[in-house]
């Protein structure tokens, strides 16, 4: 066995319990995607000239937003996460791994149903959307339980480390980094939660609720897509340069801004505009102390190997695909300087390269679980097409940006009174669209793995 061998920075599937958890996780987590990708796509044509005249989208632009948001991003990334955690952990507590996931499900119907509800009115809070309903709030505090419940979990069955450090230990250390950065989010949301006058109006309340957690959130997804990157570098069979014992200083980096966040609410109450401002800091340098070195050595590593076969293809697309968006992302961040969609393109840039690194992920899980038909071939296809409809909407959104197109609104709301602005939108709306196309490609793809080769797969020994 020689060295590349050795390190593979890939979970081992146990043939017990664990895999079938894994399984139900996997479902959840395409389900939310397929329901994101639906609603995006109701977005996309509300907020595409000549298009988005056609639907009635005031209420119902921003309520398709709130759960296309909350879809694709809490619980498509956190429920992904659970696949990783059931994987990394010892076995046992199979009962209580279970619950989790039936209070997680749970949760998320209700969040979904709450969109079909009258007088469910929208507020978009950054990071985390509300329909101001009941159910709808029901619905995330049980989420937020059962989150709690599962990074706990998580925490208390994943094996250690250990004294000799393995490419496995790596990932596993990742994986506990992303649980503790998940505890110190919803500990964010329970402070903000008891000190904020409850006398604010809504839209001011939500806002102030989410903004700290939020973005502690933030590097619970970018800590999951490190762990991500190394998984997909050993499916594309790539070289890395750094060490298992220099990779846990980066994911050591990576909690760095996390430990900050509570520095923050001890030092600025929720309130305090200070707060908010340095949230806004954390954010803007915080994530390059870990993922700028690491990103870096597999974009070193990509180049020099070529994929030799169409799995190894997939993952070298995802891991390209992710690193390019993931960047292009972070660089706008440094252009905001309004309330504009600038904004959406640098959340949409970063967020949408964590979601092509778990998509890459996701394939390659699918054999080792036990279910071979994937079409390797297509989904380098769906990564890419995916990718690049993304990057036009994003630079759409940068373009409009640069004429003061406001965030969050639709319609006639836009202004779109110049060729500039009608042109910026244009190009969002076909990025949107291909984007979305490519978001359903993945799903197609993966449930026809799932489904075809069920009966398989009740075989296995």
């Amino acid at each position: 066995m020689n060295n590349q061998e050795a390190s593979l920075y890939i979970l081992e599937i146990g043939k017990d319990k664990r895999r079938d958890i894994a399984v139900y996780w996997l479902w959840l987590s395409i389900l939310a995607l397929l329901g994101a990708g639906f609603f995006s796509l109701l977005l996309v044509l509300a907020r595409t000239p000549v298009l988005g005249e056609l639907i009635p989208y005031a209420d119902f632009f921003h309520t398709a937003l709130v759960i296309h948001v909350d879809l694709s991003v809490l619980v498509w990334i956190l429920s992904f996460a659970g696949i990783l955690w059931s994987l990394a952990a010892r076995q046992g507590y199979y009962r209580v791994t279970r619950l989790v996931f039936a209070m997680m499900t749970l949760a998320t119907l209700m969040l979904v149903a709450t969109a079909l509800l009258p007088n469910a009115r929208p507020l978009m809070s950054n990071y985390i959307p509300v329909l101001d309903h009941p159910l709808f709030l029901a619905g995330l505090t049980l989420f937020a339980i059962a989150l709690g419940a599962q990074v706990l979990t998580a925490m208390t069955i994943i094996p250690p480390v250990g004294v000799e450090i393995s490419a496995t230990g790596v990932i596993r250390f990742g994986l506990n980094c992303a649980a503790i950065s998940v505890l110190i989010a919803i500990c964010a949301f329970a402070w903000s939660w008891l000190t904020v006058p409850r006398s604010l109006a809504s839209a001011a309340y939500y806002e102030l609720l989410f903004w700290g957690g939020g973005h502690v959130l933030q590097y619970t997804y970018m800590l999951l897509m490190m762990v991500c990157w190394l998984w997909l570098s050993s499916a594309a069979r790539i070289q890395l340069v750094m060490t298992e014992r220099v990779l846990l200083l980066v994911f050591l980096a990576g909690l760095v801004s996390v430990f900050i966040a509570p520095v923050i609410y001890y030092n600025y109450a929720a309130t305090h505009p200070m707060h908010r401002q340095m949230f806004t800091w954390l954010m803007s340098f915080g994530g390059s102390l870990a993922t700028f070195p690491l990103g870096l050595a597999i974009y070193y590593g990509l180049i020099q190997q070529k994929a030799a076969t169409a799995a190894q293809a997939s993952a070298h697309a995802a891991l390209m695909s992710s690193l390019l968006l993931f960047g292009a992302g972070g660089v706008i961040g440094f252009m905001i300087t309004g309330s504009d969609v600038t904004i959406p393109a640098h959340y949409h840039g970063c967020i949408v390269g964590v979601t092509l690194a778990l998509m890459g992920v996701g394939y390659d899980l699918l054999p080792r679980l036990g279910f071979p038909a994937v079409n390797f071939r297509l989904a380098r296809i769906q990564l890419w097409s995916y990718a690049i409809g993304q990057f036009l909407h994003i630079l759409g959104l940068v373009w409009s940006g640069g004429y003061g197109v406001e965030r969050k609104v639709a319609g006639a709301a836009q202004d779109l009174d110049s060729i500039g602005r009608v042109a910026g939108m244009g190009l969002m709306g076909i990025g949107g669209l291909i984007s979305a196309v490519g978001g359903f490609l993945f799903v197609i793809v993966a449930i026809k793995a799932l489904t075809s080769a069920r009966s398989r797969a009740r075989h296995l020994p």
